[in-house]
């Protein structure tokens, strides 16, 4: 078995709201899966479904190769985007308290517990109550419950919403960590260069519609456009932009180099073009830029949610 959540033909309505239509989507096991999409396009219904916090109207899905149960919530952690910690319990009865819940012994809490309050240099906050938190400060808290019990799937909505950038990167690289150990991750943003960083694979749901899914790298040959952009120090820039235009669509572009020079975006028919591209380029005077503007997750939300109007 080599996806550890099936999500296989979910539908969800809300009276005459349909907020998922027909979902399927596939999540494999170790990886950092990015759920995407705008505000209302069906997302947060399916992690509630996935928690079984709600049940879909129809559709089915497989935890493991095994219909979600009940008991399956020991094996998920959920960090929802409304953080879900009491404002005035301490820090660490409440963190107790949370782990016991997911099946924890009082003794094994505690263990794991000091291993995270010690890796994240916050054990002076044990007896602090919630409310006396900044808000990043009960983010790390709200992570620390969600990992601690080492659930096979966890789920990140929303991860790094009130962190500084420092945080968020100590945040990010501990969920990469815990992929690595063997956990699969379910990451749910609206922040693209966190996919771009984190994700090994994405689903786009839009108007309760799923319109795309894959592996990053595979989306991202799908969008490309085989475009280069060239910077060339070139005695005779208007020679060879007009030479370069019998062959190629070509455009002015705009990066910054050590020296000016003629740049452009220069559009292939065929990637296997590009060396015959960069053959010519060098007869012609010295390289300083040459690469291919491969889309960012980011050029492709906008792409896919364009074309699904």
């Amino acid at each position: 078995m080599n996806n550890l959540l099936e999500i296989k033909n979910i539908v969800k309505t809300y009276g005459d709201f349909t907020a998922l239509n027909d979902v399927s989507i596939s999540i494999p096991k170790g990886s950092v899966f990015g759920l995407l999409g705008p505000n209302g396009a069906g997302k947060t219904s399916l992690i509630r479904i996935i928690n079984q916090i709600t049940m879909p109207d129809s559709g089915e899905v497989y935890l493991d190769g095994e219909p979600l149960a009940p008991k399956d919530v020991d094996y998920i952690g959920y960090m929802p985007e409304e953080r879900g910690l009491y404002k005035n319990m301490k820090v660490g009865e409440q963190a107790l308290y949370l782990a016991q819940l997911k099946g924890l012994s009082k003794r094994e809490a505690k263990k794991r517990l000091k291993y995270w309050f010690d890796k994240f240099d916050i054990s002076a906050w044990w007896d602090k109550k919630i409310e006396e938190l900044s808000k990043g400060m009960a983010q790390k808290i709200q992570f620390i419950v969600t990992v601690m019990h080492k659930p096979k799937l966890l789920i990140f909505d929303e991860p790094f919403s009130g962190f500084d950038p420092i945080n968020a990167k100590l945040i990010a690289k501990e969920i990469l960590q815990l992929r690595d150990e063997g956990a699969t991750i379910i990451f749910s943003t609206h922040r693209m260069e966190s996919v771009e960083e984190m994700c090994d694979y994405i689903a786009l749901i839009d108007k309760s519609n799923k319109i795309l899914e894959g592996k990053l790298d595979d989306i991202k040959r799908e969008f490309r456009s085989n475009t280069f952009q060239i910077g060339l120090e070139t005695a005779n820039p208007k020679e060879v932009e007009a030479k370069l235009k019998e062959s190629y669509d070509v455009y002015p572009a705009d990066f910054r180099t050590i020296n000016d020079g003629l740049k452009l975006n220069i559009k292939l028919k065929d990637i296997r073009e590009s060396n015959n591209l960069l053959s010519f380029l060098t007869t012609k005077g010295q390289v300083q830029h040459f690469e291919e503007l491969v889309p960012d997750a980011n050029e492709i939300f906008i792409q896919a949610i364009n074309k699904n109007i």
